[in-house]
């Protein structure tokens, strides 16, 4: 694929369909979710090649605790195995991992697993790889609120000087620039509480592949048609 300049720069993923490619070879989930895990690891390989300087990755919302307990501890200890087993990958392929979301809920080894992973892919000057753990939109904007009005009752910020980029240095993603595409697998049409500030003017595009099936040819395909579009930002 030829970067003819509108490669966009920060891909954002709401990976979907682990449990329903499973459903379908009347198997358990967590198949679906072992399936899922190669995508995620061709995913970032194959960004990491096009160039793509951010992606981030839906992997776990403040919704998903509501899961059967035992699937979530198979998600919990996935994670920590495939940061573990990827590591050696990731910094080949000179790949840095940031996380947004309050991991502090986490498992404590996981936390301890990515912190350790953060520490060793940190002089990494290529590809971004955001996780979103823990993470919901709704949290994040009023844990902003909270904090800048925090700031504004101890008079360290004037009411009148609070402004869009006062909101998104609160944000999880101070720093992140906003994401230029938003993939959604499954087909499913709904944002599902993923990044409701910094997607205002992404592109969307949602493709009935179900995240298992989802490979570099599926990426490449939406980043083609991203290509396509014409992005105004709310101008003519």
């Amino acid at each position: 694929m030829e970067n003819d300049g509108k490669l966009p720069a920060h891909i954002a993923i709401i990976m979907d369909g682990n449990g329903r490619w499973a459903k379908k070879r009347n198997m358990p989930r967590v198949f679906g979710h072992k399936e899922g895990a190669k995508s995620v690891r061709a995913i970032i390989e194959a960004a990491a090649e096009l160039g793509i300087k951010y992606l981030t990755l839906y992997a776990f919302s403040t919704e998903n605790w509501k899961r059967p307990e035992k699937e979530v501890k198979f998600l919990m200890g996935m994670l920590k195995e495939s940061l573990k087993n990827e590591l050696p990958t990731m910094m080949k392929n000179n790949v840095r991992l940031l996380t947004i979301g309050d991991i502090r809920r986490l498992p404590k080894k996981l936390i301890d697993k990515i912190g350790e992973v953060k520490k060793k892919t940190s002089k990494n000057t290529g590809l971004k790889l955001i996780l979103a753990l823990n993470y919901g939109s709704k949290d994040e904007i009023t844990k902003a609120v909270r904090k800048i009005a925090a700031e504004a009752k101890s008079g360290r910020l004037p009411i009148n000087l609070i402004s869009e980029d006062t909101i998104s240095k609160h944000l999880y993603t101070t720093g992140i620039p906003e994401p230029d595409l938003m993939i959604r697998t499954s087909g499913e049409m709904r944002i599902s509480n993923f990044l409701l500030w910094q997607i205002a003017y992404a592109e969307i595009y949602v493709t009935p592949v179900l995240w298992p099936d989802f490979r570099k040819e599926e990426l490449i395909a939406a980043i083609e048609e991203y290509k396509k579009r014409e992005r105004r930002f709310g101008g003519v």
